[in-house]
């Protein structure tokens, strides 16, 4: 059951970070009504809308019922499209939302309405490259834990060496970032304790893993404000 558990968690982290909706149905057949799955949604803030922003905001209550920022009564549309709320997607509803859980001792089963949140500098939006991060050295255990987050690895070159870690951006495309002096696969340490991010950047990926770089030459300013905070944040925490 903990195992079941933890692997459900980061799905339902994975699936904020990639702002995931259901229809009602699958909400309540999915979620509500699975046996194990209702106690990890009653921790969170649902909303309705769309990747732009939301409609409303909503959470589970203990008798499966739902509710609003003010406890009231909550209904769901036939038609209305439900996902995890983002803190940036709460907006000025956030606070409200935090002095609730907080009111009701809910402990979240991940960051969510504490996480923190990033944004894009105008001169990296005006860019197809996040200079922040160049000429960092990180630990390789600690960037092999990007794949918890939904980033992978590159295909393995000449001796089985994979140079690169990239992302899938909702847009189409990715962010890569280039490693020095690369992981070797099936010994991962082998190359040296450490890898250098000798460069982070859009790119895009074919099946195999081998990035091609963009041809239109796309800036960072195409992001949505919940895709590039979940990149920075990422990216933050591995460098830190």
């Amino acid at each position: 059951m903990r195992t079941l558990a933890a692997s459900q968690i980061a799905r339902f982290e994975l699936a904020m970070v990639t702002q995931r909706r259901w229809t009602v149905q699958e909400f309540g057949d999915y979620f509500i009504g699975h046996p194990l799955l209702r106690h990890v949604v009653r921790r969170l803030v649902w909303a309705t809308g769309t990747d732009d922003g939301i409609d409303s905001s909503f959470r589970v209550a203990e008798d499966l019922s739902l509710a609003d920022v003010s406890d009231g009564e909550y209904t769901l549309a036939d038609d209305a499209v439900v996902g995890i709320a983002h803190p940036l997607h709460l907006g000025a509803g956030l606070a409200g939302w935090s002095e609730v859980f907080a009111d009701y001792e809910i402990l979240q089963p991940f960051d969510q309405l504490g996480r923190a949140v990033h944004a894009l500098t105008d001169e990296e939006k005006a860019s197809g490259t996040l200079t922040r991060f160049a000429g960092i050295d990180v630990p390789t255990g600690k960037v092999l834990g990007l794949e918890r987050r939904g980033w992978r690895r590159g295909a393995p070159q000449d001796a089985g060496v994979q140079h690169w870690v990239y992302r899938t951006l909702p847009g189409g495309g990715s962010v890569t970032v280039a490693l020095d002096p690369g992981i070797a696969v099936g010994f991962v340490g082998a190359l040296g304790e450490n890898q250098r991010f000798s460069g982070v950047f859009l790119s895009t990926h074919d099946e195999g893993g081998v990035y091609r770089p963009r041809p239109e030459s796309p800036t960072f300013a195409g992001l949505d404000a919940v895709t590039a905070s979940e990149l920075l944040r990422d990216l933050t925490e591995v460098t830190a």
